[in-house]
């Protein structure tokens, strides 16, 4: 099993995550995005869209990190990351179509901003966008912290949805994001980190960008 992926991505994070939670081990391939590797016609042979991460395994090219983690999940039935109960399965489907379709706009509005024009050096963050995505971000954190109220996890265990969601708080400090006013939240936030897979791939992201 590959992974082609640039381990400070938020989305890449998710993948290895997960892929460590559940006792895989994968050979990662680094992609650097910023030097357009991901644009190279042999990438792009493995996803068209020239997004990473991209998961290769006996054959198949798979492409979107939560159909990765996903398909990484089913394959670990016993960690119990993916529920096989049709209505649980409908929750953690449901926190990762949310997290793509809501959360990641929002704080993707502000971590370009703030973090991806600095390192491809595309000038200044525009204040008005950085407005913008704190602003969808609130209303996003509000959601997330009340359905957190009581709960140790998502869907009331530990599963691929919590590693999707987390995996794009990952980089709330260097947005310049604030979580502290969202208690629930915030609790979950630091149980999550705590994880030994978690911090592994944090750890990864914090060598490929070279500290």
């Amino acid at each position: 099993m590959k992974i082609y992926d640039f381990a400070p991505s938020p989305n890449a994070r998710k993948v290895r995550f997960v892929a460590y939670e559940l006792g895989l081990e994968p050979t990662f391939t680094n992609v650097n995005i910023f030097k357009g590797e991901s644009r190279t016609p042999e990438f792009l042979a493995k996803n068209p869209n020239g997004r990473i991460p991209v998961l290769e395994d006996g054959g198949l090219f798979l492409w979107e990190s939560n159909a990765i983690v996903t398909y990484l999940a089913s394959t670990r039935p016993e960690k119990g990351l993916l529920p096989t109960d049709p209505k649980q399965r409908a929750e953690v489907d449901q926190w990762l179509f949310w997290q793509a379709g809501d959360l990641a706009p929002a704080i993707g509005k502000v971590a370009f901003e703030r973090i991806v024009k600095k390192f491809a050096g595309l000038g200044d963050p525009d204040q008005a966008i950085v407005d913008a995505g704190l602003r969808d971000f609130k209303t996003c954190a509000t959601v997330l912290n009340a359905a957190l109220e009581g709960k140790e996890y998502l869907v009331g265990r530990l599963s691929v949805a919590d590693f999707g969601v987390v995996a794009l708080l990952t980089i709330h400090e260097m947005a310049g994001i604030d979580l502290t006013p969202y208690l629930a939240l915030n609790a979950w936030y630091g149980r999550m980190v705590a994880r030994e897979s978690v911090r592994r791939g944090q750890a990864d992201a914090q060598a490929a960008m070279g500290g």
